[in-house]
């Protein structure tokens, strides 16, 4: 049953207790996969530019410095986009919020293979960001709502279907880039995307993507009372900065490393595109690493992944130099910094305040994550020119890192939910 769009968030909120029913499980398995199927698309524009960013900046003559401006200035539009995308949020049902973020994406995508240079480039994979905002905090929100007693895996998922975007999209754009040209790729990625439009518009019910718990119960109320009350308490902080660590880590990696494999050790765009997509086969561990999360401490999974995402960090670009080593590093890079750290900073964010604070605490991850990473590319390349590529990769990959590791030694774990008996988020 459909909610008409522009009324208000309490309004939307009762009139789904009141009339939606859940889904049998196979229809809402085909919903999830569906919407899963467009997270594709979005981790496909994400991942794409990179490997393209040797023939772009040869044919617009960008320096090292504006490559990787622009190679991670869509996370600048994701940070940002918390403020529209909670406006949207509490005016449009979740379902039409998840369109109008793949519309917007893909439409910015296209725009970015008629670009006429370096501002107005700029200025659509910022926007593009945007989109894929947009689409992220309502899509993790429906998704996180409907399978609220495994948020964790829910969120894992999700994060499956990301890392397959990652390894299909740096693979596909070189193919396409090798066989077309690199303008080619942005327009099929948004083909793509405007694709997934329809087939959400006309098969997944709102049913699946509106669900919202009662979180209102004398259970709910108990069941979280050992959780601070205020949104940012000490571990909500303490998480912030290590998303915010782990980001700036993470996209200093995604930004350059293809440019790094070309121009540094050779490889050919298909070769690179190859190696940048084994991290997307990394982010295929989401669901593994959310299994992992809804049973083990959270903190020490995060400790331990962060310590691991460190060191290889610093041999991707201080170690072997063949394509096998390189490959199975960026495939661990993967499982570390998407598979587990984005899975299970996302979600222990959310267990680490009330249910009626979810939805707003999973807009600071988004911010946390993803704002301060859209420096990584420019910074990256600033250390490159500083210390070369293996100093930027020590600097940037591994003793940042550092920071997070700290700043999780601080949470305490006992004002944080397990997830078992946690009510849904509350939007």
């Amino acid at each position: 049953m459909s909610r008409t769009d522009g009324v208000s968030q309490s309004s939307a909120k009762s009139k789904s207790k009141a009339e939606l029913t859940r889904l049998p499980l196979g229809l809402a398995i085909v919903c999830l996969i569906i919407v899963g199927g467009s997270y594709v698309t979005n981790a496909m524009d994400r991942q794409v530019f990179s490997v393209l960013l040797p023939s772009i900046s040869e044919d617009y003559g960008f320096q090292l410095s504006q490559g990787g401006w622009l190679s991670t200035i869509f996370t600048l539009g994701i940070g940002l986009a918390g403020i529209p995308g909670a406006y949207l949020l509490n005016r449009f049902s979740r379902k039409n919020v998840i369109i109008i973020g793949i519309v917007i994406y893909s439409l910015f995508t296209a725009l970015t293979a008629l670009s006429f240079g370096f501002a107005d480039m700029f200025v659509y994979r910022a926007l593009s960001g945007v989109g894929e905002a947009i689409q992220n905090a309502a899509l993790f929100a429906a998704v996180g709502a409907y399978f609220y007693k495994n948020r964790a895996l829910a969120i894992g998922s999700m994060n499956f279907a990301y890392g397959i975007g990652a390894w299909l999209g740096p693979r596909l754009g070189a193919h396409f880039a090798d066989s077309i040209s690199w303008h080619a790729p942005f327009y099929i990625f948004a083909a793509f995307g405007f694709a997934f439009v329809v087939l959400i518009a006309v098969f997944v019910s709102k049913r699946f993507t509106e669900q919202v718990e009662d979180v209102t119960s004398a259970e709910a109320t108990t069941a979280s009372d050992f959780i601070p009350e205020k949104l940012y308490n000490k571990n909500v902080i303490m998480f912030m900065i290590s998303a915010a660590i782990t980001g700036v880590a993470v996209y200093g990696y995604l930004g350059l490393y293809p440019t790094f494999l070309q121009g540094e050790l050779g490889f050919s765009i298909g070769d690179a595109g190859t190696a940048v997509g084994m991290f997307g086969l990394g982010a295929l561990m989401g669901i593994p690493a959310g299994i992992l999360g809804d049973r083990l401490n959270q903190r020490w999974i995060l400790v331990i992944s962060l310590a691991a995402a460190a060191i290889i960090g610093y041999l991707l670009f201080n170690g072997p130099t063949d394509a096998v080593s390189q490959n199975w590093l960026s495939f661990l890079m993967g499982t570390t910094g998407s598979g587990l750290l984005f899975t299970n900073t996302y979600s222990v964010m959310q267990r680490a305040v009330r249910p009626d604070k979810v939805g707003q605490v999973s807009g600071i991850f988004v911010t946390s994550w993803y704002l301060p990473s859209a420096v990584a590319g420019f910074l990256f390349a600033e250390l490159h020119d500083l210390l070369g590529w293996g100093g930027a990769g020590l600097v940037q990959l591994t003793l940042v890192p550092i920071i997070g590791i700290v700043a999780l030694l601080f949470v305490d774990m006992k004002q944080v939910s397990t997830g078992r008996v946690r009510a849904s988020e509350h939007r």
